[in-house]
């Protein structure tokens, strides 16, 4: 079958349809007049003519030529870039169904490429996280797991989980004739070596699935001491309701601002203090749950008025801003350049080529096979038999390949690729 979509956003000055299948180069050359048939042509060219409708010229087009294997798609494949009209792209894919084309579902663009090879599961789902880039931070992570940093990094783990369970069967296989084709320790050492890989991949969760949703910052602090105004000020816009009355934010309001291309999700929260309103109460417990889930709290205060006392992980960093003093004034912006410096300060490196794990599927992936190698590398410890070690480690790979798609379900495979654009 093959499909057809539009591939850029409206209102832009160039639109670009999109074609994949068996018969994509030929069902574009019906519509096509160019100095010479498409099918006729090189792969790897682009070809200025007329899309015609009947016979009326629709538009001036450029017709890109890709064929099989040698495309995004694994599949012979035509992107036609024309003027940006709604119509006009909206026609040229009537005219492209009308000769043979189907409408492509969100994500089939991609989804094909992943079933021909041309990309693992990991690298189909980066490409969604690429095209929702909002920031330095997540473009580089999205790009280095579309390149395969993510999937060259569980390869590694798979081989040496193999040479694990190839080891321990191989003594299985002669375990009547006594013989032990490799020191236990070893095996002990590798499945080390593994585990900390495994265990550093799904800690970095934390870290990567703030850079792709933002930085959760909460602002903590007594009511009316300025935690709605330095929203407003952090966001350039009344977002928040500020108010003389105490207990007026009674419910936790979000919002996001990139910072030096680095995304941060601020959280403005009811004031903390003793009240006897059941919503505020209600407001105040969402407070402190929203503390103990922020990677940065700017715990807020004024002359007179003491820091609410809460419960600090050791790895959250904690901002101290006095408001109404000297030093800061969020009502005027006084002090809001040092305070985006404290901010930048906070953020976890994200400019090494390590992997960062920012997907939930992959997370919870990994923490299965984290169970899992934990378990085999036990009963090696205490000596038990190649056999229950062997089934724990086929888990922890079978866990593993879900990551890179090589074992999926229609239905995971439908849920993830619904999430895409059409055309993509």
């Amino acid at each position: 079958m093959t499909i057809c979509a539009i591939s850029t956003a409206k209102g832009g000055a160039i639109g670009i349809v999109r074609v994949s299948g068996t018969k994509a180069i030929q069902i574009v050359d019906k519509i096509f007049k160019g100095r010479k048939p498409l099918m006729d042509v090189k792969p790897f060219t682009v070809h200025f003519g007329q899309v015609m409708d009947g016979d009326s010229i629709l538009d001036e087009v450029l017709v890109s030529i890709f064929r099989a294997p040698h495309s995004y798609t694994g599949e012979d494949s035509a992107e036609i870039s024309c003027h940006g009209s709604s119509y006009i792209l909206q026609r040229l894919c009537e005219l492209l169904i009308a000769n043979g084309c189907t409408l492509a579902k969100p994500g089939e663009f991609t989804q094909r490429a992943f079933l021909n090879g041309k990309m693992d599961l990991s690298q189909a789902e980066a490409v969604a996280d690429l095209i929702a880039s909002q920031n330095t931070a997540m473009h580089r992570v999205a790009m280095n797991q579309m390149r395969g940093g993510f999937s060259n990094r569980l390869a590694e783990l798979r081989t040496q989980l193999l040479e694990l369970t190839s080891l321990l069967e191989l003594e299985l296989d002669f375990s009547e004739e006594d013989v032990e084709f490799a020191d236990r320790q070893k095996l002990i050492d590798i499945a080390t070596d593994v585990e900390k890989e495994i265990t550093r991949l799904v800690d970095s969760f934390a870290t990567g699935n703030a850079v792709k949703n933002g930085i959760p910052v909460a602002i903590i602090g007594a009511p009316n001491v300025g935690k709605s105004t330095l929203l407003n000020q952090l966001l350039h816009e009344d977002r928040a309701i500020v108010s003389d009355i105490q207990g007026t934010t009674r419910d936790v309001i979000e919002d996001t601002i990139t910072l030096q291309g680095h995304l941060f999700r601020f959280i403005d929260t009811a004031g903390i203090r003793h009240t006897d309103d059941t919503i505020e109460k209600m407001g105040i417990e969402r407070s402190i749950k929203a503390a103990e889930k922020a990677q940065i709290i700017i715990l807020m205060s004024e002359p007179g008025v003491p820091f609410p006392k809460i419960v600090i992980r050791e790895d959250q960093h904690v901002i101290e801003v006095l408001n109404k003093s000297d030093a800061f004034q969020a009502l005027s912006g006084q002090g809001m350049d040092w305070l985006e410096s404290e901010l930048i300060r906070c953020i976890p490196d994200t400019n090494t080529d390590d992997v960062l794990v920012t997907n939930l599927r992959h997370k919870e992936a990994l923490d299965l096979a984290l169970s899992d190698i934990r378990r085999a590398k036990q009963s090696l410890e205490y000596q038990m038999s190649g056999d229950l070690i062997s089934e724990d480690l086929r888990q922890c790979l079978s866990h593993l390949a879900e990551i890179v798609g090589e074992i999926s379900t229609d239905e995971v495979l439908g849920n993830i690729f619904s999430k895409f654009c059409v055309g993509k």
